[in-house]
């Protein structure tokens, strides 16, 4: 587990996550806005990377701590925090392992990050432990079904995960919530929400963008050598030429994740 958990910290700390993530973040303001979380509150924004909503948080007045896996990517986030001169704070540390009190915030909220982790259990166990009696635990999950979760098949067709690692998509289903969660909980609200995707170029540019800025795609490119790098890239090109909804220049697309809000049993 060690082992797994220090090439998990090198792929979330290859490529560019901050500059990758800049055309996801319309969609995690979208979802971010929808909950309508006031100032005041004090929020853990769990596996957070560069800050995309660790950053939008701490505008409203929120009294927010970010956490992630990846210290490049906690760096980023405390440099545009202090760019802003924001209140707020990001560390680099384990969401199986949370450093934190008891009962230390009011909402736990995280957005395509902590599903990555490799022992749901213990991710689901801290995230109660951390959060007060009332208080909220959110999650927006990637679902096996959805167009992300068929990317992640494509790309396990040529780098398979290690067979210990439960699929990060199980998420993205009710069940597996229900299962990790629920005793918990004396509120679970489960909805499926689209997550929008617009580049403004095409699709043969996005495979090349994930494989350039977007750490599982660009290790598992990595890894490769000769024909099968080139069956990998190419299996992303016709993926995203498939999914596209825009033009051939434009590459969009909606994919389905699960929006996860839970209310921490008194």
């Amino acid at each position: 587990m060690q082992a797994l958990k220090e090439r998990l910290k090198a792929t979330w700390e290859a490529g560019d996550y901050g500059h990758f993530s800049q055309y996801l973040e319309p969609g995690a303001l979208e979802f971010f806005e929808r909950l309508q979380i006031p100032p005041g509150v004090k929020m853990l924004d769990l596996a957070c990377g560069a800050g995309q909503l660790t950053i939008p948080a701490a505008r409203r007045g929120i009294h927010v701590i970010g956490l992630d896996l990846a210290q490049n990517l906690v760096d980023r986030a405390n440099e545009r925090l202090r760019a802003e001169n924001l209140e707020g704070e990001v560390i680099q540390g384990d969401a199986e392992d949370l450093p934190f009190e008891d009962n230390s915030f009011d909402v736990v909220l995280t957005l395509i990050g902590a599903m990555f982790a490799p022992r749901p259990h213990l991710v689901a166990k801290e995230m109660l432990r951390v959060c007060r009696p009332g208080g909220q635990i959110i999650m927006g999950n990637w679902t096996p079904t959805g167009t992300i979760g068929e990317l992640f098949k494509v790309v396990a067709k040529h780098v398979p995960p290690p067979p210990i690692f439960p699929a990060p998509v199980l998420w993205g289903t009710k069940e597996a919530v229900e299962e990790r969660l629920g005793q918990g909980l004396s509120e679970l609200r489960m909805t499926a929400r689209m997550y929008p995707f617009r580049f403004p170029f095409g699709p043969s540019d996005v495979a090349d963008w994930f494989i350039a800025y977007y750490g599982p795609t660009h290790r598992a490119f990595n890894t490769l050598e000769g024909a099968a790098r080139d069956a990998f890239r190419q299996d992303l090109i016709e993926f995203w030429t498939r999914v596209n909804t825009g033009s051939e220049n434009e590459t969009t697309m909606q994919a389905e994740y699960l929006e996860v809000i839970g209310t921490v049993r008194a």
